[in-house]
């Protein structure tokens, strides 16, 4: 029972329940389509950050721990969606990387 095995017969049953896609509510239908925006939207407000940092060449107030820390834990939400398939977690933080990645940079080189 402690060789992980339990683990893998947990997914599988996990894995048989899930719902068909694209779902055939239209309610269920429409949110598949709106997390694609969202989680698009979320890394793109970070944007006036990164143009203050760039462009405006002023790091004040911004903590590279802070950055450093969402950057780390996108890797770990990127590696799980990798590993579970998940198409809108893998674009959300293939973008935060992209965003956040830019933003340490930025504290580091003007700060």
């Amino acid at each position: 029972m402690f060789d992980g095995q339990h683990h893998v017969h947990k997914r599988k049953r996990i894995h048989q329940k899930h719902e068909p896609y694209p779902h055939p509510e239209k309610w269920k239908r429409l949110m598949d389509r709106l997390i694609y925006i969202v989680g698009i939207l979320g890394p793109v407000m970070s944007v006036p950050q990164l143009l203050d940092i760039w462009i405006g060449r002023s790091t004040a107030g911004v903590s590279l721990v802070t950055w450093g820390a969402f950057l780390l834990m996108s890797f770990f939400w990127l590696a799980y969606g990798i590993m579970h398939r998940d198409k809108p977690i893998i674009l959300t933080y293939i973008c935060w990387i992209a965003v956040e990645s830019m933003i340490v940079f930025g504290i580091i080189i003007y700060s």
